[in-house]
């Protein structure tokens, strides 16, 4: 069990893959985290999401293990348990309960959803859409690159590109979209080696296959009613990745939203004097 300390409480909005990762780097330091997600959640890369939680009561990656709780009133005997805690609070209503030592924002929504300076005394957000100095205290930059994972106090990320950033050769192509509006039916899993033209899933019957060789690294939840143009899978060229951890873009946010805590956490980094 670790030594948590009750009153160095962390909110992370979100428990998809990248927020997995930073709730990871809390959780092995010895905080006591909780996580506030949607009611029903859509990470495709659901081997390495703790939000599967909201579906299947419990999840784990690697070795944080994550338990839905209905209420604040279970946080303390989840953390005591060694595991952290999920509650459903899209608007994040409980925030005001729990009273957290930080609030850290990782939906990843490429727009504020309603975090604000006002949650707590250190608040920080993953990625465009929010100004660092005035939402938030501070914002970690997202976009793959020299800056990825890099601190901003004052101002923004990068914006959005709409581009997802470049693996083994592959940008805009790894990312597979619902060509029409309906229901999921799986052909394949996460974790597969597909080869270029293999059926991989249908969206209202329509079918989807491989644009390349690779690996099925994200795919939506079965039986999902998706919009057209949703995000349903994501192939990976690298065959040889290992699909079932955190990735390294994960761990990088993950280690650059805990040197914000710390960082803001100081007089220094409260002056906002990040060169």
């Amino acid at each position: 069990m670790l030594p948590y300390n009750f009153s160095q409480k962390i909110v992370v909005r979100g428990g998809g893959d990248l927020a997995t990762g930073v709730v990871q780097k809390f959780y092995r330091s010895g905080f006591p985290v909780v996580i506030l997600e949607v009611p029903a959640p859509t990470a495709i890369r659901r081997s390495v999401a703790l939000c599967e939680a909201v579906y299947d009561k419990t999840a784990q990656v690697e070795d944080v293990v994550c338990r839905k709780i209905d209420s604040p009133d279970g946080l303390e005997d989840c953390w005591r348990d060694g595991a952290v805690p999920l509650m459903v609070d899209e608007t994040g209503d409980s925030i005001r309960i729990i009273r957290p030592a930080a609030v850290i924002d990782a939906i990843l929504a490429k727009r504020n959803l309603g975090t604000n300076r006002g949650m707590a005394p250190i608040t920080v957000a993953l990625g465009p859409g929010f100004c660092a100095g005035r939402d938030v205290n501070a914002v970690i930059e997202t976009m793959r690159g020299h800056n990825l994972g890099r601190l901003i106090v004052q101002g923004y990320a990068i914006p959005n590109t709409g581009i997802p950033g470049e693996l083994g050769g592959k940008s805009s192509q790894r990312v597979l979209k619902a060509p029409v509006s309906g229901i999921v039916r799986h052909t394949r899993k996460i974790g597969d080696v597909v080869r270029s033209g293999d059926p991989l899933f249908t969206v209202g019957g329509t079918l989807v296959t491989a644009p390349f060789n690779g690996l099925l690294r994200g795919l939506i939840r079965e039986n999902r009613d998706v919009p057209k143009g949703m995000k349903v899978a994501d192939i990976d060229p690298r065959i040889d990745v290992d699909w079932n951890t955190i990735s390294d873009k994960a761990r990088c946010l993950g280690g650059a939203a805990l040197e914000a805590y710390y960082y803001l956490a100081n007089s220094k980094g409260r002056k906002g004097q990040i060169k």
